[in-house]
């Protein structure tokens, strides 16, 4: 599979050392202030956003030190991601894109304040915990179809591959920092700090979102209703490979991810505490950034549909390997592994949506891709806290990965066209 991916590369002139080939092109940084100032804005608003991801878990589990309750936190967050996802998506193609972001993003501050205040206060409702995670996931849902569609707006066609690697980069170091701190922050100091920490990191993301230009949707937009979803959809139907972008990552997510079961392996079987917990969070997202920052091969590849498939074999091969393990330093080594597999996957299904969807789509489109990037982990938490009743905790991730691995191998075999995807011909 190595030579199908060379075979499918071109090296650019000027660059003769392998390692310069490898290292992140800086080019989209250099060339697009508005992108820059994205980039740093969302950087820290990432760091703040996963140390509550990592917080409200953790508060969960102290709670009722029950793995299923902990499940039941992405479960709390789906339906509005699903409802909210496909209609934002909507209301980002009829609306300036760049004004939702500034209103959803404050809602999201609102909602953090919330959480430190009853951290604060001392209260022990998880239902709370539930509530606030189902209103985060519905203004997240409204909020990320639009971001989707700044990046192709901001830059040309062939930066975006290195536009999307340098985006994976900076989400990936607060998802290796969030996690980190937030073991810290509640550790020694409680769960108040971690939340007011989240809080404060939105100041950064409106600073960014202000300085972008306006980004109303090209042609005028379409207005929002159940007609522009319904018609949404229907373009995707009739676009097999950028569906199966989406049936690909729903396979790696809701079979593969094992988030919901961190904090009880962390007690159970690696013998820690929130530390811990927040280490295996961070292993995954340290893999994905030290794949991304040795990305400079992603723009050669034009075969991206085979770069996918390959991707999301080796998550579950990792998967499978981390669920295996009972030693703690292997289990990161693995679990880092699946985070570099799982970027690699990002960066191309991202690419491919970009390249193959019109601007007037790309919110609905960004809306389905919301709603399937971030409701398959979710389904994945109560997939994996369910099973561990079955199979118990390490089980339920084996068995997770080996589905993984299987119904990816049998895509490739009953949809050969989503490997033959050529960049080069993205409408063909």
């Amino acid at each position: 599979m190595t030579d199908q991916l060379d075979d499918e590369t071109a090296r650019p002139a000027g660059l003769t050392s392998p390692l310069r080939r490898l290292a992140l092109d800086l080019t989209p940084v250099r060339t697009s202030r508005p992108f820059r100032n994205l980039l740093i804005g969302d950087a820290v608003s990432v760091i703040g956003t996963q140390v509550t991801a990592v917080a409200v878990p953790l508060q969960v589990y102290a709670q009722t030190r029950s793995a299923a309750a902990v499940g039941m936190v992405g479960i709390a967050g789906l339906v509005p991601l699903i409802v909210l996802g496909l209609y934002g998506g909507a209301v980002a193609d009829a609306v300036d894109r760049r004004k939702l972001v500034l209103y959803s993003t404050a809602g999201q501050a609102v909602l953090s304040t919330i959480l430190l205040a009853q951290a604060v206060a001392g209260v022990h409702w998880t239902w709370l915990l539930y509530a606030i995670v189902a209103v985060q996931s519905g203004l997240f849902a409204l909020d990320s179809p639009a971001r989707q569609a700044f990046v192709p707006r901001l830059l040309p066609p062939e930066q975006l591959p290195a536009a999307n690697a340098l985006r994976m980069v900076e989400f990936n170091i607060g998802l290796a920092l969030g996690p980190l701190l937030a073991g810290g922050l509640i550790a020694f100091f409680g769960f108040g700090t971690a939340y007011a920490l989240d809080a404060f990191s939105f100041t950064a993301s409106i600073w960014a979102v202000a300085s972008l230009p306006s980004m109303a949707p090209e042609g005028g937009g379409r207005r929002a209703g159940l007609a522009s979803v319904v018609e949404g959809l229907q373009f995707l139907l009739t676009r097999k490979v950028l569906l199966l972008t989406f049936v690909v990552d729903i396979i790696a997510m809701v079979f593969g991810m094992p988030r919901a079961l961190f904090a009880p392996l962390s007690d159970q079987v690696f013998h820690g505490g929130p530390s811990t917990a927040g280490a295996m969070y961070s292993a995954l997202a340290a893999g994905a950034l030290v794949g991304a920052l040795f990305g400079g091969w992603f723009g050669r590849v034009h075969r991206q549909g085979v770069a996918v498939l390959v991707a999301i074999v080796g998550w579950g091969v990792c998967i499978v390997g981390f669920g295996l393990t009972g030693q703690l330093w292997l289990a990161l080594l693995l679990l880092a592994g699946a985070g570099a597999a799982d970027m690699v996957s990002s960066v191309f299904r991202t690419a491919i949506l970009q390249t193959a969807a019109p601007d007037e789509m790309r919110g609905r489109l960004g809306g389905v891709f919301i709603v399937v990037v971030a409701g398959g982990p979710r389904l994945g938490d109560a997939r994996s806290g369910g099973m561990a009743s079955w199979f118990g905790l390490q089980g339920s991730v084996v068995v997770g990965g080996l589905l993984v691995i299987g119904l990816t191998v049998l895509v490739a075999v009953l949809v050969p066209r989503f490997a033959a995807y050529d960049v080069r011909a993205p409408h063909r």
